[in-house]
This record gives C-alpha cells, sequence and structure tokens, in this order.
C-alpha cells in the first residue's frame, strides 16, 4: 500500500514538473551606442541591444508572461524588433520611458533559435548620481509580480553639459551727437534801436528850429 502511495506520488511530481512553466532564459548579447559613451547632458543618444531567448521547458518564453522595458532617456521612441532563427519576425514600437512586449511574441517551440533587437532614441537628462539608466529589462508574471532574477540593467555614466557656441557680446552703439547750430551774434534789442532813430529824429527836429 505504502509502496503504491509513493509511486503515485511521485508520478504527479513528474507530471507537475512537466506541466509548470519555468521561467525563460533571457542574456544580454551585444550593445551598441551613437554617440559612443560617456553620455552629453541634452544630447540626442541612439542605443541598440540585443538578447538570446534561451529554450526553457517547453517553450523560449512563457505566453502569459511579458517584457516590461524602462529607459531614463527623455522623449524616448522605441523600435522592438523580434528575430526568429536569424530572420525578422514581429515588430513592434512605443513611445514613453516604458514599453512592454507579449509574451506570445516570444512564444516558440525549444528547436527555433529567438533573439530580440532593442533601439532607443532619446535625450540624455540631467542627473545627480553620474549615470543614466539606458535600458532595463524586466519579465513579468501573470500576477503582475516580477520573475526574480530576470532584470537586466544597463547604465552608462554622464560626461556633462554639451559644447555651446560662444557668443560675443558688443557695447551699446553710442548715440551720435546731435549736431548744434552755429553761434550767432549778439546784437542790439530792437526797442534799443528805435529809441535811438527816434532820439536822433527829435534832435534834428530842435535843431531846425
Amino acid at each position: 500500500m505504502i509502496r503504491g502511495i509513493t509511486f503515485v506520488s511521485l508520478a504527479l511530481v513528474v507530471v507537475l514538473l512537466q506541466v509548470m512553466p519555468v521561467n525563460a532564459t533571457m542574456a544580454l548579447t551585444s550593445v551598441s551606442y551613437t554617440p559612443n559613451p560617456p553620455l552629453v547632458i541634452s544630447s540626442q543618444q541612439h542605443v541598440t541591444a540585443r538578447y538570446y531567448l534561451g529554450p526553457s521547458g517547453s517553450t523560449t518564453f512563457i505566453p502569459g508572461h511579458q517584457l516590461q522595458m524602462q529607459t531614463e532617456l527623455v522623449n524616448a521612441r522605441w523600435n522592438i524588433q523580434v528575430l526568429l532563427n536569424g530572420r525578422n519576425a514581429a515588430q513592434q514600437s512605443a513611445s514613453g520611458s516604458t514599453a512592454f512586449v507579449n509574451g506570445a511574441l516570444l512564444s516558440y517551440s525549444p528547436e527555433n533559435d529567438v533573439s530580440l533587437e532593442v533601439t532607443i532614441d532619446g535625450i540624455v537628462p540631467r542627473t545627480q548620481g553620474g549615470q543614466v539608466m539606458v535600458l532595463q529589462v524586466k519579465e513579468i508574471d501573470n500576477a503582475g509580480s516580477v520573475v526574480p532574477g530576470s532584470e537586466i540593467t544597463i547604465s552608462q555614466p554622464v560626461a556633462g553639459e554639451p559644447a555651446t557656441t560662444l557668443k560675443t557680446t558688443f557695447p551699446p552703439p553710442t548715440p551720435a551727437p546731435v549736431p548744434t547750430s552755429p553761434t550767432k551774434s549778439v546784437g542790439f534789442p530792437a526797442t534799443l534801436g528805435i529809441f535811438a532813430i527816434s532820439l536822433v529824429f527829435l534832435l534834428l527836429f530842435r535843431g531846425g528850429r
């Protein structure tokens, strides 16, 4: 009786192991930058990363799971390409700091070679830590939790501000001098002239008498 129960229990364990999903084996195989690091604050940055999805269990990825991708690059634009046996398969694009990939796009039979190419274009932000998280990938399970050991993070140091064009500052132009009219000689007042003429006529009149 005990042997029968033990045999049944062992058979159940084997069945459970075959049915229970196994987390995908994901590895970063290459990453490239344009321009090359260190990153420069406020400049445009292009990043391409490729990942390999190794067979785990009966598929290359659990269909009910998904990949969550994040970046600290500002105004990020994503292009995500699934490669099946070296050829383009599924493709999707996104914008913003976060992008998701449905597990169904990554799930194939284990004899296939599946990889993922992720391209990001964005602007390098200001940072206090001296580094920018360029790309982080996590596997999310059916319950919305991060699968332990699935996180892959790529970070790069920041060099500083971009070079700016020097501007020469000139002093404001000096106002042109206002032309002045020639100095006029001061003549006799008109009333004094009239008085002098009247005096002359008066003297002549008296002398005539």
